[in-house]
């Protein structure tokens, strides 16, 4: 199953070209960019784990693209994503986000229906990959420790 989270992620995978582009963009609206990163993409899970700091200072798509890599080599079973924010309304809020990575294998969700009284019934969605422990939810995955030069070190929590 694939995911379809955040822009674009109906289209195929974007190449490095592409994803430069879309950082260019952004870089031109003004909107600092961000890289995270997570094993568990269940929609609800909104907070991922951030590759270094919110990149606020950068001007060049091609610094933020290095970020990217960095973060798919480091964790290249993991998806990985390149928020962008915009503080035109005197706060930050996601402008735009997409993927730049995704696990080799992605066992997708499933729909539980849970039936109660009075003929009510409800619905929660399971990850199949919550299945395995942090850290090992797709095939490669591996935890460690690793600073990226922005003073923020990485790993699994």
């Amino acid at each position: 199953m694939r995911i379809t989270q955040g822009t674009f992620s109906f289209l195929p995978d974007l190449t490095d070209d592409e994803i430069t582009a879309q950082i260019a963009y952004a870089l031109e609206h003004g909107w600092p960019c961000s890289v995270e990163y997570t094993d568990d993409p269940h929609p609800r899970n909104t907070y991922w784990e951030m590759w270094g700091l919110p990149l606020f200072d950068l001007a060049d798509p091609a610094a933020v693209l290095d970020e990217v890599r960095a973060c798919r080599g480091e964790h290249p079973e993991h998806y990985v994503r390149v928020n962008a924010y915009d503080a035109s309304l005197g706060r930050q809020t996601v402008a735009l986000s997409f993927l730049v990575n995704r696990p080799s294998e992605e066992p997708g969700f499933r729909v539980d229906r849970q039936e109660g009284a009075d003929r009510r019934v409800t619905y929660s969605i399971h990850s199949y990959a919550t299945e395995r422990p942090a850290g090992a939810r797709y095939g490669g995955a591996r935890g460690g420790s690793r600073s990226n030069g922005h003073g923020s070190g990485h790993g699994q929590h």
